[in-house]
C-alpha cells in the first residue's frame, strides 16, 4: 500500500472516484511546503530522526517513506491532481499559512482548495490573508457551542471526528453557514448514517468502497 501522503496514493484515490484529497503539510528549513503527516522523519534513508523544519528540501528528498518514493512538495501534488478535484490542506506547522497560500496561488488553485487545522487560529489567519480560500477547524470532541467556534475562527468547514456527529451538530453548523466534514469514515454503515444526517463531505481511506457500496 502507498504511504498516505504520496503522489501514487493521491493518483489512486482520484482513479477510484474521489471528489477531493486531504493532505498534511509542513515546511522545510529553506521554505518549501512539503506533504508529510509527522513533523519528524523516522530513521531510514535520511539517517537519524530529524525534524522537517530543520532540514533543507534537498536533504528531505533523500528520505524515502517507501521504496522508490520521496516526500512530495505541495506544488508537486497540485501538478498531478487535476481540476476539478478539491484539495484540503491541513496545516501542521506554526506560522506557515502565508507560504501555503502562496503555493496554492502559484498553482492557480484558489477556487479548489481549502485549509484547515486543529489550531483554530490558522483559519483566522487564512481569512485575513486570503478570504477567497476557505478555512476550517478540526475537532475531536463535542464542543458546547460548535457554531460559535466556527464563527470565532472565521471558518467555513467544521471537521468533526465521526463519532461526535449528530443531528444537532449538523443543524448548528449549517445554521451558522458552515459545512460539516466527517473524519475518518472507513465503514459503509457509518457513512450511510452520516449521509442521512446531512454531512457535507466524508473523509475516508476507502473511497472506492464507499463509492460502490
Amino acid at each position: 500500500m502507498f504511504p498516505e501522503n504520496s503522489l501514487p496514493a493521491f493518483r489512486h484515490a482520484i482513479a477510484l472516484g474521489a471528489d477531493a484529497i486531504e493532505l498534511d503539510v509542513h515546511q522545510t528549513h529553506d521554505g518549501v511546503i512539503v506533504v508529510q503527516h509527522d513533523p519528524v522523519l523516522l530513521a531510514g534513508d535520511a539517517g537519524a530522526p530529524r525534524r522537517i523544519r530543520d532540514m533543507t528540501y534537498a536533504a528531505l528528498r533523500r528520505y524515502s517513506p517507501a521504496p522508490g518514493m520521496t516526500v512530495p512538495s505541495l506544488a508537486e501534488v497540485f501538478a498531478v491532481v487535476p481540476a476539478p478535484t478539491l484539495v484540503y490542506v491541513e496545516v501542521k506547522a506554526p506560522g506557515i499559512e502565508a507560504d501555503v497560500l502562496a503555493c496554492i496561488a502559484a498553482a492557480g488553485a484558489q477556487d479548489r482548495s481549502a485549509i484547515h487545522s486543529f489550531d483554530h487560529r490558522v483559519a483566522q489567519r487564512i481569512a485575513q490573508l486570503d478570504p477567497v480560500v476557505p478555512g476550517g477547524i478540526l475537532v475531536a470532541s463535542y464542543l458546547a457551542d460548535p457554531a460559535h467556534e466556527l464563527r470565532a475562527a472565521a471558518a467555513r468547514d467544521y471537521w468533526a471526528e465521526r463519532g461526535w456527529i449528530d443531528a444537532s451538530l449538523v443543524d448548528a453548523i449549517h445554521g451558522a453557514g458552515g459545512r460539516v466534514i466527517a473524519w475518518t469514515v472507513n465503514d459503509a454503515a457509518d457513512a450511510a448514517r452520516l449521509t442521512d444526517l446531512g454531512v457535507d463531505a466524508i473523509c475516508t481511506d476507502i473511497c472506492g468502497d464507499l463509492r460502490t457500496g
